[in-house]
């Protein structure tokens, strides 16, 4: 999907290049959070929010960085392997792709809901290949609140793929969240911190199960 064209710049996808080769953790309190099975987790406080920023590196085995791509990208698909996915899809609004994304939470939380704008590039970066996917959380007249759902207003992700030299992927990721409502910070950290390993795990089964998978 080439859809968000001109919304992100190329130094943003320069960036996520950079990281997978040489995190940048430097010059903030990033602190590390969890390490295991593969995957690296930092994070650095938001002091407006009292939420944390994250920053994800490992090796995802068995998923080639290409099919990863692809699955990441497949919204149809997510609704599939993704539990807590609600309602899932793109629309175009005055010439750009959105994406609306309704999040299940667990009662009695209200749901939340995304509206935010992606876009992928497949770059070739010193005869490496670098497949990245940015996101970003916007605000479009097309996609109104809805009663009963409560707007995510600041999201975004950054996601860099590239071959781990076998048969898996080396992956960076970047990801703020601030979900709103009256969940206290201590409780969205905590989910956090726990819901990112578990998404990749679930990436990696999704990658061997992709009907699309040649």
């Amino acid at each position: 999907m080439a859809g968000a064209a001109g919304y992100f710049s190329d130094e943003q996808f320069r960036e996520a290049c950079a990281e997978l080769q040489q995190p940048a953790l430097a010059g903030a309190d990033w602190q590390l959070l969890v390490e295991a099975s593969g995957i690296t987790i930092y994070r650095l406080l938001d002091q407006p929010t009292g939420l944390y920023e994250y920053k994800v590196f490992g090796v995802l085995e068995g998923c080639p960085p290409a099919l990863l791509a692809d699955v990441y990208m497949d919204l149809d698909y997510r609704k599939k392997w993704d539990q807590y996915v609600k309602e899932l899809y793109e629309k175009e609004c005055d010439g750009q792709t959105v994406a609306y994304w309704e999040v299940k939470y667990p009662f009695p939380l209200s749901n939340r809901d995304y509206v935010y704008t992606r876009q992928r590039r497949d770059l070739d970066v010193d005869r490496r290949k670098i497949y990245v996917v940015l996101a970003q959380s916007i605000s479009v007249p097309q996609f109104p609140e809805k009663s009963g759902v409560i707007r995510v207003k600041q999201y975004k992700q950054s996601l860099a793929i590239e071959s781990d030299g076998k048969k898996g992927s080396r992956v960076f990721m970047n990801y703020f969240d601030n979900p709103g409502g009256q969940i206290p910070s201590w409780l969205i950290n905590w989910a956090a911190k726990n819901g990112v390993p578990n998404f990749l795990k679930d990436m990696v089964k999704a990658c061997q199960n992709y009907p699309k998978k040649t």
